[in-house]
Parts: structure tokens; C-alpha cells; sequence
């Protein structure tokens, strides 16, 4: 028998949960939401350390909108930004200061504190320490307990989407438009594949930083949403936009470990290993604080031609030791075990892949191309970030159009279950072979090392031609892989990583303009004449 709901969630960060959130604000409507670590709380929103957007003391809708515009590159969509900057600070005020009591950092008089990051003109960002996503994750987990209608089910892995066009066992329903009723889901500890119905599906699944060798990006940001949606027929826009995040922990025994852009929005300054200080050579106008895929470059930049292992992140010379440990306690904690003292010696850094600007196409308020499907959080794209998103605006984005996805689906009564003699339960294959380990690692990281040398920071067509003809042949052999093996949760990860990598790799190489995340070597002469748009974003700044 399939499992029925209202409305399925797939993913329980701070997209899905506010999604789910509002509709239990709605007794009569039943939520199941899944996610395939065994801890609710275990998500990409979990590791987010820097902040959420609200406003800042002389802030204004039309001045954050400014500054994401100027981030974008050109390519933000002005009416979503447009719903992100009047409604997403009140959002944060009402429902997570207010409602879910956050406990956001606060002055001696009990204000909340508000701090700078890349790319903003004034400081709007609110935080708790060094781990806010944490904090938000918590609370907004704790409230999703409280609502009888909710049910939360763990090591669940969404296996596919179930669509009328590709699952019906109507052959004539391929000519109907695509519809979503809900998704396939593994039972991680069983093995059961599980047919969920539901009228409407919510795709919270997170970004893909795991098909990168080098990611700030937990175990499960493997790109599960946008494979399962591009194979269902949704459309994805901006895959090329892969933001690197400029400074990762380059320490052995913690590498990948993010150091936040807050702490160069408290003053800290890059230096090269030899104590050179260089990015007002490459941003004159924000040094340090420059967005960040400026920032980035300008460290492989200095990493390629120098030779550097990697930089320097230096605050200790520009903030006092109690207040490093006290603003940032598990930065210093976790580079202490590494060996480092931040409040003494400044922290060796390598850029790393970090968000994903692009994702599943989807409208103000969170409809993919999918009848019945939305997607919400960096599995989207809803056109804020455009090519490279601003700071802090990750956490906002997804709390916004969580909270829009829940209203419109909420609202609506033209959505159905479908029956379930329509659609057949999956084909069970428990008794195959189960994955070699051996194999599914060795692809694993087949995929991440493609995907750094030939489509990280710096792209060129010949890179990407051979990534394409790697990832072409690979695909052939994890699918083959994929039908003949027992199902497992690594190996649908392993698979949808390949398709993800693929979707990725085609959208960088049919893109030749150098243009936010996306650069490409051979679109000009000069590797920095367009810097990331420094020079157009200095002329909005003015």
C-alpha cells in the first residue's frame, strides 16, 4: 500500500521546514516531510555560519535590492529580488526573532546586533555566533514537532519524482503535461522503496557542492533535487553558476571546514604567504570585502602564479582576542584542534565550492514547470541570485519562498492525489547484488575530480569538452551500475551526482561570457579584465 498525503516535503532545511511550517498552520491539510539523514536537524542549512539578512539601521527594501542587483551581475531577476528584500527582513523579525525566539546575537542593551559582509553597503546581517544556520535549524524543527499534522520521517531517500507522464500505467498520459504526484522514497534501514502520493510535492533537497573535490558542503549536498527533477522534465536554469566560497580551512584533519565571510566583515585582511597583502590590487573598491567570487579568483589567482598551498586570513591583528572567541566560538575551536590560533596567527584558507545559483526554475511562489511541484532553497532558482549571490541572502531566499511555497499551496483547491491503481509500486530488486563499495567510492570521486579540474573556478572549452567526454562515459557505466544493483542510498547519491555533474558541466560549456561564478578563461585575453564585474559593480556603487 502507497503512503498518501497532502503534501509531501522532501528535505527539512530552513526551505522545507518553513514550507512546512505554514501549512500546519492549516489543520485540515496533512505533511509528511522526509530527509535522508537520520537527524532532522542534519541539513545544508545546519552549516550555514554567517548570518541571515534582516535590517540594518539606515537599511532600506530598495537599498538591500541595490546591493543584490550589483552581486548578480546582471542576471538577478528584478522582481524576485524585488519579493526577497520587502518581505524577507519582516519574515526574519516576525517568525524567527518574535515567534521562534531565536537567539540571535544581542548589544549590552539587549539590541540586536547586526554585522557587514562582501557586498553589502550597510551592516544588516543578523547571527549567533559563528553557527546561525544551526540555531535557525533548531528552532524551526523544535515548532515543526509541536503540530499534530506534521509528520517528520528520517533516512528516507527520495529515490525519484513520481510524474503521470513517465509512471502511469495510462500509456496515454505521456500526452497529458507533466504532473507531479508525489515521489518514490527508500527506507534507508529497510530497504523498502516506498510510493508516496501526494497533491503537492516540495523539493527542499539542497545544492549539489559534493560533486566538487572541494566543498564547504555537508554529505548529503549531492545535487538529489535537481537530478530528479531534470529527469522528470522540469526545466533548470544557471547550472554554470557555481559559487566557490573564497576561504575554506586549509589544515590537515579539517579541510572543507568553512571560515565564515563574517570574519572579513569584522576585519579580516588576506595576505599571501609572504605577508603581502593583495586584494585592492584586484577590488580597489572593497578590498577584503569585494563579493566573492572576486574574492575567490583573486586567491587562485595568487595560488596559480605563486605557487601559495594557500593564503592567509589574518584577524587576529584587527580584533581582540576575547571578542574572536566570543563571535566566532566554532571557527576558533575547530582551527584550534587543527593546530591554529586564530586569536595569534592568521588562518590558512583555499576557495571551495560553496552554493548553487542556479537549480529548478520556479515562479514567485515556488511553482517549478511541474504541475504540482515546487522547489524551494538552493535546489531553485528563482532568479535572486542571478550569477553570484550576494552574502547571507542563502538563508533568507529559502526562508521567503518556504514560507510562499506553504501560502500558495495552502490556497489552492485545484490540486488532487492521484489514485493509486494509477501509478505501480516500485520494482523491487532487493534480492540483486548489492553495490561494491570499491566501485561506488572509486566513481565518487571520478565525478569530484572532473568537476574541480575542468569545471571549477576558471573554465576553458577544452577543459570542458573533456569533462563532457568523461562525464558521458561515466554516465553510461553508474547507470548500468544503478539498474543491475540492489538500490542503496550511496548509490542513488552516486547517480544523481553524475547527472548533476552532467547538467552542470553542458550549462558551463554552452555559456562562453565570463560572467559572475562563472568564469571562463577563453571568453577574454586578459584572465582579470572583467574581475567578476568589479568594475560594473564600482560604477553601481557610485
Amino acid at each position: 500500500m502507497p503512503i498518501e498525503t497532502d503534501v509531501l516535503v522532501i528535505g527539512c532545511g530552513v526551505a522545507g521546514a518553513a514550507a512546512a511550517l505554514r501549512l500546519a498552520q492549516d489543520r485540515q491539510r496533512q505533511v509528511l516531510v522526509v530527509t535522508r539523514a537520520f537527524h532532522p536537524e542534519e541539513s545544508n542549512t545546519r552549516y550555514a555560519q554567517g548570518g541571515i539578512v534582516s535590517r540594518g539601521v539606515g537599511d532600506s527594501s530598495a537599498r538591500l535590492a541595490q546591493d543584490i542587483l550589483a552581486a548578480g551581475a546582471g542576471l538577478s531577476l528584478p522582481s524576485a529580488v524585488q519579493i526577497l528584500a520587502e518581505e524577507g527582513p519582516e519574515l526574519v523579525q516576525r517568525l524567527l526573532v518574535e515567534e521562534l525566539g531565536v537567539p540571535f546575537d544581542r548589544d549590552t542593551e539587549g539590541h540586536l546586533t547586526c554585522t557587514l559582509e562582501g557586498g553589502h553597503s550597510v551592516p544588516r546581517i543578523l547571527h549567533v555566533g559563528d553557527a546561525t544556520g544551526q540555531a535557525i535549524e533548531q528552532a524551526l524543527v523544535a515548532r515543526l514537532r509541536q503540530y499534530p499534522n506534521i509528520t517528520l520521517r528520517t533516512g528516507m531517500t527520495a529515490v525519484d519524482l513520481i510524474t503521470s507522464s513517465h509512471h502511469s500505467r495510462d500509456p496515454l498520459a505521456v500526452y497529458q503535461p507533466i504532473t507531479c504526484h508525489g515521489a518514490y522514497v527508500l527506507e534507508r534501514e529497510s530497504g523498502v522503496v516506498h510510493r508516496v502520493l501526494a497533491q503537492a510535492t516540495v523539493l527542499a533537497t539542497g545544492g549539489l557542492g559534493r560533486i566538487y573535490r572541494y566543498t564547504t558542503n555537508p554529505e548529503g549536498a549531492r545535487g538529489d533535487g535537481v537530478a530528479m527533477a531534470y529527469r522528470a522534465g522540469a526545466r533548470i536554469v544557471n547550472a554554470e553558476f557555481v559559487q566557490f566560497h573564497p576561504t575554506t580551512l586549509a589544515a590537515p584533519g579539517a579541510e572543507n571546514f568553512l571560515i565564515s565571510e563574517a570574519v572579513r566583515g569584522e576585519g579580516g585582511r588576506l595576505y599571501t604567504p609572504d605577508g603581502r597583502h593583495f586584494m585592492d590590487q584586484y577590488a580597489p573598491r572593497w578590498g577584503d570585502l569585494a563579493p566573492r567570487d572576486i574574492v575567490a579568483r583573486a586567491i587562485h589567482r595568487e595560488m596559480i602564479v605563486h605557487g601559495y598551498p594557500y593564503v592567509l586570513l589574518d584577524l587576529a591583528s584587527h580584533m581582540k582576542a576575547d571578542q574572536i572567541r566570543e563571535r566566532f566560538p566554532t571557527i576558533y575551536a575547530t582551527c584550534l584542534r587543527a593546530g591554529i590560533d586564530i586569536t595569534a596567527e592568521p588562518i590558512p584558507v583555499v576557495p571551495a565550492a560553496h552554493y548553487f545559483c542556479g537549480g529548478v526554475l520556479v515562479d514567485g511562489w515556488g511553482r517549478t514547470t511541474i504541475e504540482g511541484l515546487y522547489a524551494v532553497g538552493e535546489v531553485s532558482c528563482t532568479g535572486v541570485h542571478g550569477a553570484n549571490r550576494l552574502a547571507s541572502t542563502s538563508l533568507l531566499e529559502g526562508l521567503v519562498w518556504g514560507d510562499r511555497a506553504g501560502r500558495d499551496i495552502a490556497a489552492r483547491n485545484d490540486l488532487r492525489r492521484v489514485n493509486e491503481q494509477e501509478i505501480p509500486p516500485w520494482e523491487d530488486v532487493t534480492t540483486q547484488t548489492p553495490a561494491d563499495p570499491v566501485l561506488v567510492y572509486r566513481d565518487h570521486r571520478t565525478i569530484q575530480h572532473i568537476m574541480w579540474l575542468y569545471v571549477g573556478l576558471a573554465r576553458s572549452t577544452h577543459r570542458l569538452a573533456r569533462a563532457l567526454r568523461d562525464l558521458n562515459h561515466l554516465w553510461e557505466e553508474i547507470d548500468g551500475f544503478y539498474r543491475a544493483t540492489r538500490l542503496s542510498d550511496e548509490l542513488i547519491g552516486l547517480r544523481n551526482m553524475a547527472q548533476a555533474a552532467w547538467v552542470v558541466t553542458r550549462a558551463a560549456w554552452h555559456n562562453r561570457q565570463s560572467r559572475g561564478a562563472h568564469y571562463r578563461e577563453d571568453a577574454q585575453a586578459d584572465q582579470f579584465a572583467n574581475l567578476g564585474e568589479s568594475q560594473t559593480l564600482d560604477e553601481r556603487w557610485v
